[in-house]
């Protein structure tokens, strides 16, 4: 089988094998027909949806995606913490949310993309807007007194890394 041939048949390689351990681990069994259906879906789904996927960004990096899949994990973990304790202990009045706009030095939409998605996922904060050049977020912190330090650790934290990532 040729390259166009394999790019046609399986036109995300890594997304077929990913949505295979993920259908198997959603059945919390492992048997022969799981693992046949769990592949059949991986290669119908994408690609089914293959035509309005984006090109593969150029520059890449794998490797430093992994290590920020791993801190962004683990943000997810103390965020958790931290959102409960503020729930469990602090009333409503003494709360003190904020709005916070994130100029961006990203300019690829995938990367900008998983910035918004990261900072939603992390509990206590929400992308709320992009603006209409793609140069500015804005966030919504639910408890913050130094809405300048959110903004530059959305930056530091997560920012520098995606355009190392994406560079």
């Amino acid at each position: 089988m040729g390259t166009r041939a394999f790019r046609w048949l399986l036109p995300h390689p890594f997304v077929t094998v990913l949505l295979a351990i993920v259908w198997i681990l959603l059945q919390n069994q492992v048997s022969a027909g799981m693992v046949v259906f769990g592949l059949i879906l991986g290669v119908i789904i994408p690609w089914g949806t293959s035509i309005w996927w984006p090109d593969t960004p150029r520059g890449f990096k794998m490797g430093k995606m992994v290590i920020y899949c791993l801190i962004v994990m683990w943000d997810i973990v103390v965020a958790n913490i931290q959102v409960a304790w503020i729930v469990l202990t602090r009333p409503n009045d003494k709360l003190r949310p904020a709005w916070v706009i994130v100029p961006l030095d990203l300019r690829q939409p995938e990367a900008i993309s998983i910035l918004a998605g990261t900072i939603t996922l992390t509990p206590g904060t929400v992308s709320a807007d992009l603006s209409n050049e793609g140069h500015s977020l804005l966030v919504h912190a639910l408890d913050t007194d130094d809405p300048d330090g959110v903004r530059d650790e959305i930056k530091q934290r997560y920012e520098r890394r995606l355009k190392e990532i994406f560079a």
